[in-house]
């Protein structure tokens, strides 16, 4: 296709089929280049924060085959009129754009008007809802072929013609997407058309997502069966043999933490590495910022962060304590047009964490001494520079907020440095429901509670009355380090884990072998987690 410089343009994107983090790479690249977005009502916000923050978000109200919305029509002209006007569409879709989708209609549009378009494959649940759920659509000792198929009979489309019969005895395995409103005579066509009743069959709700439910039956049980568990839309069928590899190999809802409720209070723009991380456990993250973090903008504090990165090149040593801390430095480094005085940098660098060495290299930084043993606090950092990297009589930069501790900063001053310890953000306090926090403690709705900074902490014990309190003694409490461990100490919630090393990922991976192994001891507190079942 010809494309034209002085024209706008559209993306389709596949959103996946559920869980955010399965959006391609591509796919979250486009959506980093969008001026407008058309989303579906099933598009996660977790997906539609990869926007840009001055794209415009337009919900277009499409939810399967429900009655939609906005017309497709309607769809169709406000693409061509937002790409006309020179602006990056993107249409955001469930699945695959291709695959009961209408993407073909919009790319069709797109071509009748002369207006460039690229599609980014997705990842369809008719693929991902039996993977999840442990059913391999082909394996050679079952299925050589499966074939996909809508459930829902559109009148005015060539849907109405679907041979079911003949479907059924077409492909070895049958997958049906949006079945779940007409499956009982669904289920009885393909039967009629020869397929044996005891066929196995299955319906996989939520697939991919920590709320799937997965119901294995039959061809003539299948429909009772997902009506008095209470399974419905959105659900894919999945029919032939190898549904019964499902009762082996199922592997998600095994998960430690499947279907488990877990508080996420970090600062909005970090909520996704926890929330992915809990997620990849089978967890269910659930969004209550107690913190958020900001860039310095007082006048006079300004001017101190200024007059030390305008001399940034006297420093000897740089040291970061957290990902934020790097997060801001760049902010601050950017605004004041001084981000190419980076490739030049001599300093070394010196971080806590493997969170923190990430920042450092995903901004094109070297890291020459990073702290990832031990306790992974300021004090035990201190006592290694003292031990590793002597500091007298070199110029060290602090980047940190208004919060943090004088620790590093008096210790490294008191061994003979000259420091700099520089307020680039503030740590402050956003509105949260509070009612509805202490609700979901009491009724069980957060059984995991992982905390990632002492703020956070202070901020949820102030959130608390007595009987959500109470409710915390059957919660598994986590802390991401012993700085965050020691401020649960103090508001009487001391932590059952703590990881080796202060990062993200391995408070995740040890919240899975603690309770894990409490499963199988038995030494998990009475009644934990009963609302997974």
């Amino acid at each position: 296709m010809t494309r034209r410089a002085d024209r706008g343009r559209l993306i389709l994107v596949g959103a996946g089929p559920g869980d955010p983090d399965l959006i391609t790479v591509r796919g979250a690249t486009a959506l980093g280049r969008a001026d407008v977005a058309l989303y579906d009502e099933l598009a996660s916000d977790e997906i539609l924060d990869l926007l840009p923050r001055h794209a415009e978000r337009i919900n277009v109200g499409k939810r399967g085959h429900d009655e939609p919305t906005w017309s497709q029509e309607a769809i169709n002209e406000l693409i061509a009129e937002r790409a006309g006007q020179g602006q990056v569409v993107v249409r955001l879709k469930g699945g695959d754009p291709f695959i009961f989708g209408r993407g073909g209609e919009e790319a069709s549009a797109c071509v009748a008007q002369g207006i460039p378009y690229e599609v980014v494959p997705g990842v369809s649940s008719a693929l991902a809802a039996p993977a999840y759920a442990g059913i391999p659509l082909t394996d050679r000792r079952y299925s050589a072929s499966f074939a996909v198929v809508t459930g829902h009979k559109d009148p005015g489309g060539v849907a109405t013609a679907t041979r079911w019969r003949d479907l059924a005895r077409a492909a070895d395995t049958l997958v049906i997407l949006m079945g779940m409103r007409n499956l009982r005579s669904l289920l009885a066509e393909i039967v009629a058309g020869g397929t044996p009743e005891a066929t196995p069959a299955a319906a996989v709700m939520n697939g991919t997502r920590a709320e799937q439910r997965v119901e294995l039956a039959t061809l003539e049980t299948l429909a009772d069966a997902v009506e008095e568990k209470g399974l419905g839309a959105p659900s894919v069928i999945v029919i032939g043999e190898v549904v019964a590899l499902g009762k082996t190999l199922a592997w998600w809802e095994a998960s430690p933490l499947f279907g488990l409720g877990a508080l996420v209070s970090r600062a909005p723009h970090q909520a996704r590495e926890l929330a992915a991380a809990l997620r990849a456990a089978g967890a269910i993250p659930s969004f209550r910022p107690l913190i958020d973090l900001v860039a310095v903008e007082d006048p006079a504090e300004r001017a101190v962060i200024d007059a030390s990165l305008a001399r940034l090149a006297d420093y000897d040593d740089l040291l970061f304590t957290s990902s934020n801390a790097v997060r801001f430095f760049l902010h601050h480094l950017e605004r004041l047009k001084l981000e190419g005085s980076l490739p030049t940098l001599t300093a070394r660098i010196l971080c806590i964490g493997p969170s923190t060495a990430r920042a450092v290299t995903a901004a094109g930084l070297p890291v020459h001494f990073m702290l990832s043993g031990g306790r992974g606090d300021a004090d035990y950092m201190l006592s290694e520079l003292l031990r590793s990297h002597p500091p007298r009589g070199r110029r060290v930069l602090i980047p940190r907020s208004d919060i943090a501790r004088d620790v590093l900063s008096r210790g490294l001053a008191g061994a003979g440095a000259d420091v700099d310890a520089v307020t680039h953000y503030r740590n402050i306090r956003p509105e949260v429901d509070a009612a509805a926090l202490r609700a979901d403690l009491i009724g069980g709705a957060l059984p995991l509670l992982p905390f990632t900074s002492p703020s956070a902490v202070e901020h949820f014990s102030e959130l608390l009355d007595e009987a959500s309190r109470a409710a915390c003694q059957r919660c598994i409490i986590s802390a991401i380090g012993t700085t965050t461990a020691g401020a649960l100490e103090r508001i009487g919630l001391a932590p059952d884990v703590v990881p080796e090393r202060p990062d993200v990922r391995e408070m995740v991976e040890a919240l899975e072998n603690y309770v894990a192994k409490g499963r199988e001891t038995g030494t998990l507190p009475a009644g934990w987690g009963e609302e997974r079942k």
